[in-house]
């Protein structure tokens, strides 16, 4: 009587747990966006240092309580972001339920909702805009007006970018026969985008709106 041997079975293609190359790229990228940003702190904190004076007569005419509420919503609209992305990991485009039940929800409605708040967040900036120059404050009337509207306004930028990337993304999943991983990872990483930049927008309120 013989027995037979036989070899541990090896699957035909191995596979590697290798990092999302989307994923990684979007890091990069967000990396490079924060030494921008960060370009932006400097040249701020650079002109606060040789305009003091100036720096708090101007910092008078921000309407703190006003920035703080928008900043809620923005901040807000965070939370909503990542519960679309949890549905997405569920690939779960839609809802399943009633409108009002947000446990049913898919990744289009937290979405849907995350755009309406930062839609609201840059309107509300715009009308502090209108304001801030109604008051003698402009982008060109003095260094303040300069650094506080180029650090805002490329902000300001990069969430309407944000807003863009979920109406893609939204569309993408009407448009799919089939909501997959490649939907799934294309939402995942707009919600890196997103939390960066309202991570980087705390930081532009902290100190514009409290370091005077």
């Amino acid at each position: 009587m013989t027995t037979a041997t036989h070899a541990p079975s090896t699957p035909a293609h191995p596979t590697l747990n290798r990092p999302n190359m989307v994923s990684v790229g979007t890091v990069v990228w967000l990396s490079s966006e924060l030494m921008f940003f960060a370009a932006l702190f400097a040249m701020y904190f650079t002109l606060r240092s040789t305009s003091s004076d100036l720096w708090a007569m101007e910092t008078e005419k921000l309407n703190v309580p006003f920035a703080f509420v928008n900043t809620v919503i923005l901040v807000s609209s965070s939370f909503t972001c990542q519960a679309g992305v949890f549905a997405a990991e569920r690939l779960q485009a839609r809802r399943t339920g009633g409108l009002l039940k947000l446990s049913r929800w898919g990744m289009t409605e937290w979405f849907l909702l995350t755009f309406v708040l930062g839609a609201i967040f840059v309107s509300v900036q715009a009308f502090e805009y209108a304001t801030l120059v109604s008051e003698g404050v402009s982008l060109s009337s003095n260094s303040y007006g300069s650094a506080f509207y180029l650090t805002t306004g490329f902000h300001g930028l990069h969430v309407t970018g944000g807003l863009i990337a979920f109406l893609f993304i939204i569309g993408r999943a009407y448009a799919a026969k089939r909501f997959g991983h490649f939907e799934a990872t294309s939402a995942i990483v707009t919600s890196y985008y997103w939390h960066f930049v309202d991570v980087v927008w705390i930081a532009l309120f902290v100190i514009i709106y409290f370091l005077k």
